[in-house]
């Protein structure tokens, strides 16, 4: 696949993200499965990814300021 930014080749990589769900509350997601660019590194997110993150952000209970979750696959 080619990078939307650069024109680069995306490189399948294990990251760990941050999603802000609120001005109070911030999720790190550790071992998120992306798609980086080698030049720029620049990311994207398959869908199915981010369906599964969807779900996972939906159970947060967003009173808690940071909640660090492990991706799991």
């Amino acid at each position: 696949m080619t990078c939307h930014n650069c024109g680069g080749n995306l490189e399948n990589l294990i990251t760990n993200l941050p999603f802000k769900l609120n001005d109070d509350c911030i999720v790190i997601i550790k071992g998120l499965p992306v798609l980086q660019c080698h030049n720029c590194s620049e990311y994207v997110i398959e869908d199915q990814v981010m369906e599964k993150i969807d779900i996972i952000l939906n159970k947060i209970d967003t009173t808690a300021e940071l909640e660090i979750l492990s991706y799991a696959g």
